[in-house]
């Protein structure tokens, strides 16, 4: 960001403003800068724009200047919006307060505001409307990822991608290809390294800044057409709106043949998930996702956020508990880690209600369980598709454990008992064996039993590099067999509470048929099954609903099928 000086120009129109501190308001739009020598830009959300008034901004990423602010150190806003670099005028906090986890400050509305133009720089900047198309190529990819080119410069773009793909750039080397496809087809390859990124919980997308690498001449004669032709396409339309009539000139021959095209979707676009319930998990996954990305690139997890999304998930359970349990085997569009956090946040929260746990507990649990495994998208490829591991692998493998407990080290809303609990006590056994710490009998806090027996029985449902998913008997038959490493009251009580064919278990009848279990009786028998024709996982296109007089005719299932991952395992 630039420093102080007479390059700036000051703007005191209203609407200008406002527009401005919009695009500020944006996911990683604005960054605070304390008004003293060798001040760096910090994080901060511009949370609301009050129009003459104030500027509400959560400061929860810099809990540690609060104090300073409240004495009333001045700062400025910095930002970029429309190729320019944006700041406020030296501000000062009037007022903060918690909500909802969420440290938040009040500041007069700026009486004008200070902008630069960035021509060396200069980004062009594309409507949705313009549908111009990034593919993303690595080899760890199975397929390109496309996502939505946003702004475009000599020197990089901004892509924007569906939110649940970000493990999909996590695993993806230092540079990878990037290929830009414009509506007429033209087109061109070029090597990009990620630089920066924001996600935007509410519209599910992730904002992917990309730096150009190894370009050679022909390369840069093209971007700067690229740039020119989408900068004058921009002013086309703009002209055509503020003069309220269709544009009377022909537009820019790179974005001809989308004029002629119906409405693009949107990198945004929702996928189709087995049930209602499913869809709106999805949201809860892509969120997940977004966690993953952010512990590859070395970050900790947003505490305003990991609340809100807890608080989301365990009013989803609460809601209607059957119809999550179900959804949860609706999921293998995503990343097996996402899943594997997600099932076992779900069925430790939805045990410890049963257990009479208070709101907060069930809460951190869930909350902790949700992010306990995402640490082993840090390992190596050749650890984590291991058939059998040596001594030093198994030592490596400890270290996911860890850089968990880093990444939350932001949430001070958080109870650090559970949190340590839960992530640290999951690989724990009774009887020493387990890691990172080799904890065992009375040193293993009640709630890492808990964890471990919920944790391992989705895990072992899973397909894993050494072996395939096991059945859910097979599973019970193993934890009761080693009451040396499972606390056998917890294990009893799991298979009580979740019953021999849990929600989402896949059974066959006597007669052959193949049916998911949607609910059970007070008996922990199936009430309710939907048949299927295959056992692969459910989706929208699945046989009758099959419950009362005729489940009875039925009969009792007799076996549970363990369903094959459709993504890459744990």
């Amino acid at each position: 960001m630039a420093e102080a000086g007479g390059d700036y120009k000051p703007v005191s129109n209203a609407r200008e403003m406002q527009e401005l501190l919009e695009v500020l308001s944006e996911p990683g739009g604005a960054s605070l800068m304390l008004d003293r020598p060798g001040s760096e830009p910090l994080p901060v959300l511009l949370m609301d724009v009050r129009a003459d008034e104030s500027l509400v901004l959560d400061i929860s990423a810099i809990r540690e200047v609060a104090g300073e602010l409240k004495r009333g150190l001045g700062f400025r806003l910095l930002g970029q919006a429309r190729a320019k670099l944006v700041r406020t005028p030296v501000l000062a906090v009037t007022q903060t307060y918690e909500v909802e986890g969420r440290l938040l400050c009040e500041v007069p509305y700026p009486e004008h505001l200070e902008v630069l133009q960035r021509r060396d720089n200069f980004r062009a900047e594309l409507s949705a409307s313009m549908d111009a198309k990034v593919m993303l190529h690595h080899e760890k990819a199975p397929k390109p990822l496309q996502g939505a080119l946003k702004n475009l410069s000599l020197e990089g773009a901004l892509v924007v991608l569906p939110l649940g793909k970000g493990s999909l750039l996590a695993s993806a080397p230092s540079t990878i290809e990037l290929k830009l496809v414009f509506p007429n087809n033209s087109q061109l390859v070029v090597s990009g390294a990620l630089r920066h990124d924001a996600s935007d919980m509410e519209r599910q997308v992730l904002f992917a800044g990309f730096e150009f690498v190894a370009r050679n001449a022909e390369q840069e004669r093209q971007l700067w057409f690229f740039v020119r032709e989408i900068e004058r396409e921009t002013a086309r339309r703009a002209r055509a709106v503020q003069d309220g009539r269709h544009p009377d000139k022909a537009p820019s021959p790179l974005f001809q043949a989308a004029e002629r095209r119906p409405a693009p979707t949107t990198a945004s676009q929702e996928v189709e998930y087995a049930t209602p319930m499913a869809q709106r998990l999805a949201r809860l996954a892509a969120y997940l996702d977004n966690q993953l990305f952010a512990i590859k690139q070395g970050r900790r997890i947003d505490s305003v956020q990991l609340s809100r999304h807890a608080d989301r998930l365990l009013a989803l359970l609460d809601e209607d508990r059957e119809a999550m349990l179900f959804a949860l085997v609706c999921m293998q569009r995503d990343s097996a880690l996402v899943q594997h956090g997600l099932a076992v946040a779900v069925r430790l929260a939805d045990i410890a209600g049963q257990q009479a746990m208070p709101h907060e507990i069930r809460k951190a649990l869930l909350a902790s369980a949700m992010v306990h495994d995402l640490g082993k998208s840090l390992l190596p490829d050749a650890l984590r598709e291991a058939t059998s591991l040596d001594a030093d692998q198994y030592r490596e493998l400890h270290v996911h454990v860890g850089r968990v407990m880093e990444a939350l080290a932001g949430c001070t809303w958080l109870s650090r008992a559970v949190m340590q609990a839960v992530v640290t006590g999951a690989n724990e056994r009774l009887d020493g064996s387990g890691y990172p710490r080799g904890l065992q009998g009375d040193k293993l806090h009640e709630l890492s039993r808990l964890m471990a027996v919920v944790d391992v029985i989705d895990a072992m449902g899973r397909d894993r590099a050494d072996r395939e998913a096991w059945s859910i008997d097979a599973i019970y038959k193993h934890l009761l067999g080693h009451p040396h490493q499972f606390d056998q009251r917890w294990v009893k009580r799991y298979i009580r509470h979740f019953g021999i064919a849990p929600v989402g278990s896949l059974v066959r009848y006597a007669g052959g048929e193949l049916a998911w279990v949607l609910s059970l009786d007070e008996r922990g028998q199936p009430a309710r099954v939907q048949l299927t024709d295959s056992p692969t996982a459910p989706t929208r296109k699945m046989g009758a609903v099959i419950e009362k007089r005729a489940l009875t005719l039925l009969g009792r299932p007799v076996e549970t099928l363990a369903v094959p991952s459709a993504s890459i395992p744990l």
